[in-house]
């Protein structure tokens, strides 16, 4: 008989709400009950609607800012294996978010929880604390670099992206955490293995139309248009050979600023990634978010460049450490880094191969086991 799964996210970006989606989808696949729930809703009216506002406004207008609240709020300077006395409890967003998901708690009567963002891994975690009739909790964290707003030893276990991620978990809470790799749709792998020669796709022939003979490279944004030097990339990889293929999210106005440029293919949202991943030839990203694990999954190297504030930044470098993805730090390693990795050959093969070994094991069956 199927478990009564909820699902407990907030929609900041789309990453965190791209995995509840598809960690759901398995979960249905598999003959469980799925629910999901948004953090932000459960806040009082246009609470959310104002932290989410002002997240956005931060990243693109004062990156520096949230650059100062992840050095004081996120990180703690601790290495696994050091404990640092830091206090899971004292977050006054997960106490005020405490009685409204344990309302919903008591309402649904769920048989586990699952959490996909860091501030629902707090809440879950006071939870599972306080109350010993609370369903135990699973924490899939979706970042490279965990930092200390995913970690609180109330919930039961983490799923992490990486061996390095899972023991820090480990060392910080004392709970148990396992290696699952990224979360994501199995549309992305597909395409990464299909034989498509002599069929080419509406994207291969939209990049030909565009730029022919020119490799497709993709610059991510995120969902919110987001980024340092976006134009400046794109400017920079049209007058070096490339097609520069910029990823503007929900950004009309970035958009409609990047489809001015010669030689630039701007894209709003796109609703079929995979097929475009499929018809590209490397990715250019600047968060180690959800973009940057979907190229992985379709075999397209992805190269860490210019990346946002706070946890952009930090996992970009810790990918780069994995083995993952390369990271550079101005346009000459840039070009050189894309110079290697967009012709075919074994060092393009090498790449994708270590890219594709992240997704070591399902974590819909890890949270139903």
């Amino acid at each position: 008989m199927g478990r009564r799964i909820l699902i407990v996210s907030a929609s900041m970006g789309a990453g965190h709400d791209a995995v509840a989606t598809e960690l759901a989808r398995r979960l249905r696949s598999g003959g469980h009950l799925t629910a999901r729930v948004d953090l932000l809703d459960m806040l009082p009216p246009g609470v959310g609607r104002g932290l989410r506002a002002a997240y956005r406004t931060a990243l693109h207008r004062c990156p520096w800012v949230y650059g100062a609240v992840y050095a004081a709020f996120f990180r703690d300077g601790a290495e696994p294996g050091e404990r640092n006395g830091w206090a899971p409890d004292t977050g006054p967003l997960a106490a005020a978010l405490q009685p409204r998901l344990r309302r919903v708690v008591e309402r649904r009567r769920p048989d586990a929880l699952v959490s996909t963002f860091h501030q629902a891994a707090q809440v879950t975690g006071r939870l599972r604390a306080r109350y010993g009739d609370c369903p135990p909790s699973t924490v899939v964290v979706t970042d490279f670099a965990v930092h200390r707003q995913w970690l609180h030893p109330g919930n039961d276990q983490y799923l992490c992206l990486t061996e390095a991620a899972a023991a820090r978990v480990r060392a910080a809470t004392g709970r148990p955490a396992q290696v699952c790799g990224p979360v994501v749709p199995p549309a992305f792998a597909a395409v990464g293995r299909q034989d498509t020669v002599g069929k080419p796709s509406r994207w291969a022939r939209e990049f030909a139309r565009h730029g022919r003979g020119r490799p497709a490279v993709l610059i991510s944004a995120g969902a919110w248009g987001v980024g340092h030097g976006l134009i400046t990339t794109a400017r920079l990889l049209t007058a070096t050979g490339h097609l520069p293929v910029l990823l503007c999210g929900r950004d009309e106005r970035l958009r409609d600023r990047a489809a001015t440029l010669p030689g630039v293919l701007a894209l709003g949202w796109v609703e079929d990634l995979p097929d475009l991943m499929a018809a590209s030839s490397a990715l250019v990203d600047n968060a180690a978010g959800q973009t940057a694990v979907q190229a992985l999954a379709a075999g397209v190297p992805v190269i860490g460049y210019r990346p946002i504030a706070g946890h952009g930044a930090e996992g970009v470098h810790e990918m780069a450490a994995a083995g993952l993805t390369e990271q550079v730090a101005d346009e000459n390693a840039l070009l050189r880094s894309l110079d290697r990795l967009v012709r075919p050959g074994p060092v393009r093969d090498r790449r994708i191969a270590a890219g594709r070994a992240v997704f070591t094991a399902d974590a819909a069956a890890l949270v139903a086991c």
